[in-house]
């Protein structure tokens, strides 16, 4: 009996970029991650004045310099997160070594601050993206289907 030939129409593998080997924030076993997650990064001078003001926190990971909060998977697209705000896709924490010099290198991953007790480790994204609009003076920029 002949086989036919199935060609393989997956996509190549391309090797994996340092973003792709960066270590990711780790969300506890016990919270869901259905939707994927990404983190947003905030100066540390912001961070409990969010907290204070969100009606509701997921997970939120800081270090010497930022607060890191938990967001959807995706919840850049479309929208443009003000400066000095930091996107982390997949949550995943750049490499010093690669990374623009600092004048102290970072000791340690940021470690998780709060974590909600049940339910889920979501920040929601929109009350975030205007709180921190509203903090650093900037006007809400979005594109609906535009990826930023």
């Amino acid at each position: 009996m002949l086989r036919q030939h199935c060609p393989d129409l997956r996509p190549p593998r391309s090797a994996p970029s340092p973003c792709d080997r960066a270590p990711r924030l780790l969300i506890p076993t016990r919270l869901s991650t259905s939707l994927g997650y990404d983190a947003v990064g905030t100066p540390g001078e912001y961070g409990p004045r969010i907290m204070d003001r969100l009606p509701r926190v997921g997970c939120v990971f800081a270090d010497d310099r930022h607060w890191w909060w938990i967001v959807p998977a995706g919840s850049h697209e479309g929208v443009v997160w003000p400066s000095p705000t930091a996107y982390a896709v997949g949550a995943r924490m750049a490499d010093p070594s690669w990374t623009p010099a600092r004048p102290k290198p970072r000791a340690d991953m940021p470690r998780l601050i709060h974590s909600p007790s049940e339910g889920s480790p979501y920040t929601p994204p929109i009350p975030l993206y205007f709180l921190i609009c509203r903090l650093t003076g900037s006007n809400p920029r979005w594109s609906p289907g535009a990826t930023e």
